[in-house]
């Protein structure tokens, strides 16, 4: 392990961009080039956005974890909460589903094309735990350009 940060923020919108920018910071510790952390800081910004939004229903009393681990080249993220948890995660992971019919159910689409590995871990009422990994010139970012 090369660097590690963890941080609980309290579960308000705002706290989205200090979860960005502390993700940003530690991969920029490593060879990511600025497209990957720009991919890293989406997929934590949708992660810690569900956590606030879905899983506390933006209730600022309560707390998202967030844990950015550098592995030398390979970055991995953990973002927790203990709120209402997902009923059915490969539902909630298809396009267009939301338990808010104002968002456009996205987030872990977008999460699963920016990053090299997404598990999704929830149990209803208790929370939810996801684990997201990037490699710095991994072969995702070849996918995605068709390289």
């Amino acid at each position: 392990m090369q660097n590690r940060v963890v941080v609980e923020l309290a579960s308000v919108p705002q706290n989205v961009a200090v979860a960005r920018l502390l993700a940003a910071m530690v991969a920029a510790q490593a060879n990511f080039t600025v497209a990957e952390v720009d991919e890293i800081k989406l997929a934590v910004s949708e992660a810690v956005t569900n956590a606030v939004i879905h899983g506390y229903g933006s209730q600022p009393e309560h707390v998202v974890r967030l844990e950015v681990t550098l592995f030398d080249n390979r970055l991995e993220v953990l973002v927790e909460d203990q709120g209402r948890g997902i009923d059915d995660i490969a539902l909630a992971m298809q396009p267009a589903v939301s338990s808010d019919p104002d968002r456009m159910g996205l987030g872990f689409c977008f999460m699963e094309s920016h990053m090299d590995s997404l598990e999704v871990e929830s149990t209803p009422g208790r929370g939810t735990r996801v684990r997201m990994t990037k490699k710095a010139g991994s072969e995702h970012l070849a996918r995605a350009t068709g390289s």
